[in-house]
């Protein structure tokens, strides 16, 4: 089902994203899948997240599916051709995969693989009129296609403490494209997040925010001084300030349970990063629904 359809009911659409294992093996994959099933309406796989290669999203969607979980595929540009990302486009359809998000991907500098080429060549915006080009019946150079595909398309939105001309105008292009929904960078500050949706109003699209958990004061900070665009605010990381383990554990619940209680009243979901902690996952939707 598209998520936007649940949007449309007026549900509080909960997303977790779950990394791909780095390897063969899946058994801790669809441990994390079964341990947030009933707690979220979609689990959202990654695609070579933070340019670490890992086995790809596909399968890992395919898998999800047969524990009864809605995948949402993540699809970025920096690793394949036009070729490549719309064969994987077909081939995610015809397993029945119809949410997909788009973004450019990390840097590769960044990543495990720092000699790989990146591609790119398509931007965010072609890739986002590919993917409804093939909704349409027909490829990105114009060809028709024997069946076409049923995508619910989405974005990442660059957010940061105010969107820039650059970043709302390419924004733009993606909705004009054919996004059918946005995704937002890591939030902690509702302010943050009404200032954002007041930017993008006009544009009428359902919004999910994005939060990552943070498992210690100096995860929130490398956050900050890594991952441009993100902001933890100061009072937030100063909670997480010499706590054990346990407390950690606690603390953590707590802020993400308090940020997702602020933001339902604000936009139609979230797209929630638990960094390896989905066991916690059903205790925060319970706290919030």
């Amino acid at each position: 089902m598209h998520i936007t359809e649940l949007m449309k009911q007026g549900k509080f659409v909960i997303a977790c994203e779950i990394d791909s294992p780095k390897g063969v093996n899946s058994e801790a994959f669809l441990d994390k899948v079964d341990e947030v099933k009933n707690s979220v309406h979609a689990v959202c796989i990654s695609d070579n997240l933070r340019a670490v290669m890992r086995c790809g999203h596909l399968a890992m969607c395919h898998l999800s599916k047969t524990r009864d979980v809605e995948p949402i595929m993540a699809l970025n540009t920096r690793d394949r051709n036009r070729l490549a990302l719309q064969s994987d486009l077909l081939a995610a359809a015809t397993f029945g995969v119809e949410n997909i998000m788009i973004s450019s991907g990390y840097d590769v500098v960044l990543g495990d693989h720092r000699d790989a080429s990146p591609v790119h060549d398509l931007d965010t915006v072609s890739l986002v009129k590919a993917a409804s080009d093939l909704n349409n019946g027909r490829d990105f150079a114009g060809h028709g296609l024997d069946g076409p595909s049923n995508f619910c398309i989405g974005v990442l939105a660059e957010t940061g403490l105010k969107p820039d001309a650059a970043q709302m105008d390419r924004l733009k292009r993606e909705v004009d494209a054919g996004a059918e929904f946005i995704v937002t960078q890591a939030m902690y500050d509702t302010a943050v997040l009404e200032e954002f949706l007041g930017s993008i109003g006009h544009f009428r699209l359902p919004v999910m925010v994005g939060h990552v958990m943070l498992k210690s004061a100096s995860s929130a900070s490398f956050l900050n001084s890594n991952a441009p665009g993100i902001i933890v605010p100061e009072e937030i990381i100063k909670k997480l300030e010499g706590l054990s383990r346990e407390e950690l554990f606690k603390a953590s619940q707590q802020i993400t349970a308090e940020f997702i209680k602020k933001a339902k009243s604000l936009c139609q979901g979230v797209h929630l990063i638990p960094m390896g902690w989905e066991r916690f996952i059903p205790h925060i939707v319970e706290i919030v629904t």
